[in-house]
């Protein structure tokens, strides 16, 4: 089997954000889309090993910014690369605004933002699905959506070559972290993207 077919699915790029018990926090996700017309409803898929899922899960309620072609790759290491139990991700980030619900949405490298409140909440092992009421929802610009593939050919920088150290070294091919050692562990989670082993690749044995 050819794990690599699943790179072939296409995927929009968002920052999730919500707010319990006045602690603010956003995510980088890549599953949302609309399940109903009438009612209005959008489905999000989140990481449980997010801190963000804990929040919405608590809370019911979220915004998705829409990522735009212009989104910079610092927006996506702010809200991608560390995790918000220990980081506050909105500390000096002026980029971003509160939607009517109270939480914040970002308004730089975006083109839409959705207010929703969660209706059902499905338990899919690794992630959780929530299906949610939009409530608000707002065109920011009219740049496109970025794409997953569009993020990995024009906004993640290319990776350099790792130091010849005989070391095996193993990339995450979502994020660029690298993990040295003979063999990948097949549990091994990406300490930033929260990505699996199968989402990593063996760049060099030196």
């Amino acid at each position: 089997m050819d794990r690599k077919a699943m790179y072939k699915l296409s995927y929009g790029l968002f920052v999730l954000t919500s707010s319990f018990e006045e602690k603010d926090n956003g995510c980088i996700i890549n599953t949302a889309g609309q399940v109903t017309s009438e009612p209005n409803r959008i489905s999000i898929a989140v990481n449980k090993a997010n801190y963000t899922e804990e929040l919405v899960r608590k809370s019911g309620r979220f915004n998705v910014s829409v990522l735009s072609e212009e989104a910079s790759f610092d927006l996506f290491k702010r809200f991608g690369f560390q995790t918000g139990r220990d980081t506050d991700k909105f500390a000096g980030f002026s980029e971003c605004r509160r939607s009517a619900n109270g939480l914040y949405y970002v308004t730089a490298g975006t083109n839409a933002y959705l207010s929703a409140s969660v209706e059902q909440t499905i338990d899919l092992g690794s992630h959780t699905l929530f299906i949610a009421s939009v409530d608000d929802m707002e065109v920011l610009s009219d740049v496109s959506s970025a794409t997953y593939a569009y993020y990995q050919s024009n906004i993640k920088p290319k990776p350099g070559k790792p130091a010849a150290d005989g070391k095996t070294v193993w990339r995450c091919t979502v994020c660029g972290y690298t993990y040295e050692g003979e063999e990948l562990p097949s549990d091994f989670i990406c300490p930033l993207c929260k990505h699996p082993a199968s989402d990593f690749e063996k760049v060099a044995q030196n």
